[in-house]
């Protein structure tokens, strides 16, 4: 039997010192990272957010996937993490409200050799190791490039109208709500959508819970991709050149054109994920993480969410 947890390498920089969060966790007398079982209900992105939020008070957004770790708890169950890099704003700092209780009597920040001193286990040390030369190689600090596909719309055939009007079915608009839990783990702060309706009402519960302005982008929709992959694919090359925090929601037969242009940008085994994505389903996504440090934005790493994979 498998059980599934979720957690994070909390990290911040004073000056040019990196530290991480430790906690203390008093029922098992050792030194670790935030972590924890999925609930029943949620994505393993969800559920790291959650467990950091309640074991350290922080409020993050998840940065670079991390290896995953997995050991086993007895003869007939073990546990697999799943973790990423979080980075940790002076303003979460400041906001964190953490308490001590049964669970984590402590959260202290450390000097990645303090920290290797001080972690209980080998898996925990090999996590902090792999931040370290993200670091190094300037891959830590991220920002995401969202991709998504809309939600379930009415299928073609059941609707009358014009094509750019055709709206979610129940389902659909019960994924959109949804996805602002997943997305809110990644923290897009841009949202650009295709005009036609079954996107925009696919982002729009996101970019209202945070009051951000939807841009609407013609070249995002099918007929725009139709008519203009080049103007499409300058879009998806912009966004990515800007390398700022962003979402961009289109449709099926238009997630060709992106992907392509965006696997052009990454090495092999990253492109190879990018280009998976054109197959995405109704309501996925593709997170791309990518880092301003050199001269040219670069892509860290790729990977694919849904509200499918919920535990």
């Amino acid at each position: 039997m498998e059980i599934y947890a979720a957690g994070a390498v909390c990290w911040r920089e004073e000056g040019k010192t990196l530290r991480v969060a430790l906690i203390h966790r008093g029922r098992y007398h050792d030194w670790t990272f935030p972590k924890g079982k999925v609930d029943p209900g949620e994505t393993l992105a969800e559920a790291a957010v959650r467990e950091v939020k309640e074991e350290t008070g922080l409020k993050v957004k998840l940065g670079v996937p991390l290896e995953t770790v997995s050991y086993p708890l007895d003869k007939s169950k073990s546990k697999i993490v799943h973790y990423w890099a979080a980075k940790v704003s002076d303003k979460a700092l400041a906001k964190s409200k953490f308490k001590p209780d049964e669970e984590v009597s402590e959260v202290v920040w450390l000097k990645a050799d303090e920290a290797f001193a001080k972690l209980s286990y080998k898996h925990d040390r090999d996590l902090l190791q792999e931040v370290l030369d993200l670091r190094t190689n300037g891959m830590l600090n991220t920002k995401p490039l969202i991709i998504i596909r809309h939600a379930h719309a009415t299928p073609r055939a059941d609707y009358v109208g014009e094509d750019g009007k055709r709206p979610l079915l129940p389902e659909g608009k019960k994924q959109a709500k949804e996805l602002v839990r997943l997305l809110n783990a990644y923290g897009p702060k841009r949202v650009f959508t295709s005009p036609w309706r079954r996107c925009k009402d696919t982002i729009t519960p996101y970019a209202k819970a945070h009051r951000y302005k939807i841009i609407d982008r013609g070249e995002l929709s099918e007929m725009g991709n139709a008519k203009g992959p080049a103007r499409t694919a300058k879009v998806a090359k912009n966004l990515f050149s800007d390398a700022r925090s962003s979402i961009l929601c289109t449709h099926r037969p238009t997630l060709p054109t992106i992907t392509e242009v965006l696997a052009g940008y990454a090495e092999p085994k990253l492109a190879k994920l990018i280009l998976e994505a054109k197959a995405l389903k109704p309501g996925d996504f593709i997170v791309l993480h990518l880092t301003t440090a050199g001269k040219k934005p670069r892509l860290v790493a790729v990977e694919q969410q849904s509200l499918e994979e919920r535990f």
